[in-house]
């Protein structure tokens, strides 16, 4: 009975740690297919390392057989299964629960960025105050320690 009950409990941590895995390597392979794919439209794919050249390339083969987005899912889950296997994952590469996202409501209310007005240096008033340069600070700090150092001895 007990023998059952770590088996089970040993399937679990693998179980567990697998779908961690899972995870990771799903999330590596939408970023890196994201920015590779960038990469391609901005004429920078030469500079891509070999691995990112030949999912570039499995993922040109499939655009000529089917939509862009069922393209681009088809080669994620290429890379997400190499990933997979590359982390350590044990056997088969699981099934990662689709994140489930809500569409972004375009509000119309966009906050347009405008510069500070400047900061003037020279003042019109004359009886504006003027900051204290830092000279006449230390100086005093001088006087105040010279006459303390006096009044002791």
């Amino acid at each position: 009975m007990r023998a059952q009950g770590q088996e089970r409990f040993e399937a679990m941590v693998i179980k567990a740690a697998d779908m961690l895995i899972a995870r990771r390597a799903d999330t590596r392979a939408r970023a890196d297919f994201a920015t590779w794919k960038m990469m391609a439209k901005l004429n920078g794919a030469s500079a891509l390392p070999p691995e990112a050249q030949n999912f570039l390339a499995i993922y040109k083969k499939l655009l000529e057989q089917m939509t862009d987005a069922e393209a681009s899912e088809a080669t994620i889950q290429e890379m997400y299964r190499t990933y997979y296997a590359e982390m350590g994952g044990a056997g088969k590469a699981p099934e990662v629960p689709a994140r489930t996202r809500e569409p972004v409501a375009d509000t119309g209310n966009v906050t347009a960025f405008r510069r500070l007005p400047a900061k003037k240096t020279v003042s019109s008033d004359p009886n504006a105050k003027r900051p204290m340069p830092v000279a006449l600070i230390f100086a005093c700090l001088v006087v105040v320690y010279v006459a303390i150092r006096y009044y002791w001895k």
